[in-house]
């Protein structure tokens, strides 16, 4: 049987229950809920967190305790990204970022974008959301700041919000680049990273051999191997982009 709890207040209700094992799912709260509540029971977790710096696990290879999982590991995307972004709106001397200062990774995220910016001598202007009530005012401020492009940094709360934050960027006629498919298939320009089905799927397999007597000890926590760069053709045409014949070329999928 699976049974499904939001966040607050689950993992108590699933020790109390005695599951089998917990699959904790939407980034670092949800695992970090779990690893807390269950002192012995197998969980399994995905987090774009680097799951040893949040103390999930002691090594990637041998995770060592009751948890394991797949890791998206998105702070190594974003340079990526930000090139890609660049390739397809060189005009664009200011570069939006919008990051939610809520997650652990925000720091290490910007940072990691401020080097990759100066190397290609651009100017990034970081704006923060943690709830939908500061879209308004971080759009705003892109508009204000003149940024000609916007990076939109991967975070649970954006993917959950990506038809609203792809609207507010077309409303807008900036360009932007995602962390996920689903944001070029809602209407974004582009989108670069890990296939982030793939990722459950093999979240699902673990927790299937932890059912069978598999120990998370000895799972090693699973990197992604899978990347995927989408370009939603219309949306750029629709916003006056030139998509390089190179770009096309390397694309996985071209939305017509």
């Amino acid at each position: 049987m699976i049974d499904y709890r939001w966040v607050e207040g689950f993992a108590a209700d699933f020790i109390r229950r005695n599951v089998a094992v917990i699959v904790a799912t939407g980034g670092p709260p949800a695992a970090l809920a779990a690893k807390a509540a269950a002192t012995t029971t197998p969980v399994v977790f995905i987090t774009a967190s680097d799951p040893v710096k949040l103390g999930l696990v002691a090594s990637l290879n041998r995770p060592g305790g009751n948890a394991t999982g797949a890791g998206l590991f998105a702070v190594a995307v974003e340079p990526k990204k930000l090139e890609l972004l660049h390739a397809v709106a060189p005009q664009a001397a200011v570069i939006g970022v919008l990051a939610n200062p809520g997650n652990p990774n925000a720091e290490t995220i910007t940072t990691g974008l401020q080097e990759a910016a100066r190397t290609l001598g651009l100017q990034l202007q970081v704006v923060n959301a943690s709830t939908e009530n500061d879209f308004g005012a971080a759009f705003g401020t892109l508009v204000e700041q003149r940024a000609g492009a916007l990076l939109v940094a991967a975070d649970p709360f954006f993917n959950a919000r990506r038809s609203q934050l792809v609207a507010l960027a077309a409303r807008h006629a900036i360009p932007a680049i995602y962390e996920w498919r689903e944001f070029a298939a809602a209407g974004g320009p582009m989108s670069y990273g890990t296939v982030i089905s793939d990722a459950y799927r093999q979240v699902g397999v673990y927790a299937g051999l932890i059912l069978k007597g598999e120990k998370p000890a000895n799972l090693p926590v699973m990197q992604p191997t899978k990347f995927e760069f989408v370009i939603n053709l219309g949306t750029a045409k629709a916003l006056g982009l030139e998509i390089p014949d190179k770009l096309l070329a390397l694309a996985d999928e071209v939305i017509e």
